[in-house]
């Protein structure tokens, strides 16, 4: 299973805000582009995500002095099989019924194969919450990010 670019920088973004408000070095609130740039995603992708994500409920966005971009605090404890659920969707691994539907489609057993090989990626991501994520070594890794210069 592969995941798509905007899933793996909504990913990179929550794990950065999850550890931010736990550093005093670096803002609590970082703007998308700070975000952006100290993970090393175009600003362009990062805010089109930022989107998404608070879309979901997962990110608080504020505007002016004071503001930026903080996790909302429920979803450090959500799992990430759950996240990435939203993120990619629940459409089958192959689109058997797309623009040129697949003439097995009738009586094809790859197709049911391959939704439970998602199903079980899924499964196993299930038990993981957001702050497992960014718990020793990561998050200090993510915290000095921040800080390089």
């Amino acid at each position: 299973m592969r995941l798509t670019k905007s899933t793996d920088i909504a990913l990179r973004i929550v794990m950065r805000l999850a550890v931010a408000e736990t550093d005093r070095l670096v803002s609590a609130h970082p703007t998308t582009r700070e975000v952006a740039e100290v993970m090393g995603v175009q600003y362009t992708h990062a805010a089109k995500v930022v989107a998404r994500l608070q879309h979901l409920g997962v990110v608080e966005a504020r505007r002016g002095r004071g503001g930026g971009l903080a996790l909302n605090e429920t979803m450090r404890l959500v799992s990430v099989g759950w996240l990435v659920r939203q993120l990619e969707g629940e459409g089958d691994v192959v689109d058997c019924e797309g623009e040129l539907p697949c003439p097995l489609s009738s009586a094809c057993r790859l197709r049911r194969a391959l939704r439970e090989a998602q199903e079980a990626f899924y499964a196993s991501l299930d038990p993981l919450r957001v702050e497992d994520l960014v718990a020793d070594p990561t998050g200090p890794v993510l915290l000095a990010l921040g800080r390089r210069k």
